[in-house]
């Protein structure tokens, strides 16, 4: 798989406009990133602005604290789903993770997984908050509930991921499951330490900055520039 194809581009800032989410989506196209991934205020602007390209459109639910009913989150991701999301990262109740109701939190994941109509799900578990243990019980959860994809971190906790997150997760993950690494990947550098580990999708800021970095001639993924040789 080409590097651009692992990449969610992502603004997930308080502070962004419309103006930024076009700019996203126009290096998105540009670039053939997998997805955007945006809050759900601008799914519906993400969604026509992408039209005709390759470029999904993932949003976030229960963001960032997860600690929304599940009612709400799934309110939330059908409505992010009929606005023209693709793909649904949601973040888990850790609250309930940590006082071990590992049913309120496998039912929430299943709840939500029921109600955005075979749309990839990616679960937010936010791994600096977690021990490795709880690492390993949210992976066995995410096998059990065959989620798409166990995800890192919100990047509004105390550090995103970290390559040992990743590896904890591979060891534990069945066959479906795969692993979205997100939270301070910044270069191409990290970004391939994050493959290496397991993970099979990147949720990063400064995406285009990292393929600019590969090719500095013109950027494209699929450059043959002689520059480049």
């Amino acid at each position: 798989m080409e590097i651009n194809k692992y990449i969610d581009h992502t603004n997930l800032k308080m502070e962004a406009t419309s103006k930024d989410i076009a700019k996203l989506c126009r290096e998105a196209m540009e670039y053939d990133f997998e997805t955007v991934c945006i809050h759900p205020c601008y799914v519906a602007l993400a969604k026509e602005l992408l039209e005709g390209s390759n470029v999904g459109v993932c949003t976030v639910v229960g963001f960032p604290l997860g600690m929304n009913t599940p009612k709400t989150k799934v309110f939330e991701a059908i409505d992010a789903i009929e606005q023209g999301a693709d793909e649904i990262d949601m973040v888990i109740n850790v609250g309930a993770l940590k006082d071990q109701d590992y049913d309120y939190v496998k039912k929430e994941i299943e709840e939500v997984r029921d109600s955005i109509d075979g749309r990839v799900l990616k679960v937010i578990i936010e791994t600096s908050l977690l021990t490795e243990a709880e690492i390993i019980k949210m992976t066995e959860i995410c096998n059990e509930t065959f989620v798409n994809f166990i995800k890192t971190s919100t990047g509004f906790g105390s550090r995103g991921a970290s390559v040992n997150d990743v590896k904890i997760m591979r060891a534990h993950k069945g066959e479906v499951l795969e692993i979205k690494a997100a939270g301070g990947i910044s270069t191409y550098e990290q970004m391939d330490e994050f493959i290496k580990a397991g993970a099979t999708r990147i949720g990063a800021s400064h995406s285009a900055q990292i393929m600019e970095s590969i090719h500095k001639c013109c950027g494209n993924a699929d450059c043959n520039c002689e520059e480049d040789k």
